[in-house]
């Protein structure tokens, strides 16, 4: 279970097809349980690590020139003019984070509406017209350089919205980028860069509450923990470069498709209430 499970999370959370949507129908349709919280954290810290080593130069450069721009502001002599791309792009992640604080007090309202099968069919559609309308757009110029503040809040609300159980975090940052002007690139490399952040406190934040419920690792489940972890990366690695493979060829639109037939069939076997749970 825990490979079956690594491979979904490498694969939804970095496609744009929405891997909480996909959880929660699955669950639904198929009485799938999830997994225990441990195992939750583990899988979601793999593909964590995907981004870091896919955009290993950048996470070096960006914690590197983060530091130097704290020094330079406690020393007595900062530096001029124009700050190097990479601190600008710390900054623009910085920014981009900070709608998601608007989402906290509404968090639970949020999560409540994956409960809704019908829901979150209805989203998983919206999500096929986000994606199919993105490739029409023409290709951008704004880089990390040339991004203004304005730009990346509009993207940071973006990936607040797709807080939205059936919407697809990626796909709506990314979409959000080329809409702003963003060169295909940047967009897809911004959008993996700036869930560093998010992902990186709900870890935490989840670290937390698993140590002070005194959970630890089964007997007999590091093996499988372990098995799970190194899939989701894999696969989470190679999913990445798929993304940046078919935005750069005006074709990220493709999962479009996808997403529109399993909203309408997860929608019509909802209205229908029918479920695969053995009798």
């Amino acid at each position: 279970m825990s490979a079956i499970l690594g491979l979904v999370q490498g694969v939804a959370e970095f496609l744009p097809i929405s891997s909480s949507g996909h959880l929660t129908l699955l669950q639904h349709f198929f009485g799938m349980e999830e997994p225990d919280q441990l195992l939750n954290i583990l899988l979601h810290f793999a593909t964590l690590l995907a981004v870091c080593v896919y955009y290993f130069q950048d996470v070096v450069g960006m914690i590197l020139e983060f530091f130097r721009g704290i020094a330079e502001i406690f020393s007595r002599q900062p530096g001029k003019g124009e700050p190097p791309e990479t601190r600008r792009l710390v900054f623009l992640v910085i920014v981009g984070t900070l709608p998601l604080f608007l989402i906290l007090p509404v968090k639970k309202y949020v999560e409540g509406l994956g409960s809704s099968p019908v829901f979150v069919s209805c989203a998983l559609l919206v999500t096929g017209c986000i994606l199919f309308f993105s490739d029409r757009m023409a290709s951008g110029r704004k880089t990390a350089r040339s991004a203004t503040v304005k730009d990346v809040l509009l993207v940071g609300v973006a990936q607040g919205i797709a807080t939205i159980p059936g919407l697809s975090r990626s796909g709506c940052t990314i979409s959000a980028g080329m809409a702003l002007g963003f060169r295909r690139e940047f967009a897809v490399r911004y959008s993996f860069l700036m869930s560093l952040p998010a992902v990186f406190g709900a870890t935490l934040l989840e670290v937390k509450d698993t140590l002070s419920a005194g959970s630890g690792i089964p007997d007999g489940m590091l093996g499988k923990y372990l098995l799970g972890m190194v899939i989701a990366g894999v696969v989470g690695y190679f999913a990445i470069r798929l993304v940046n493979l078919l935005a750069n060829k005006g074709k990220f639109g493709a999962f479009a498709y996808y997403c529109w037939i399993a909203g309408v069939l997860f929608l019509v076997l909802s209205l229908l209430g029918v479920t695969f749970v053995p009798a």
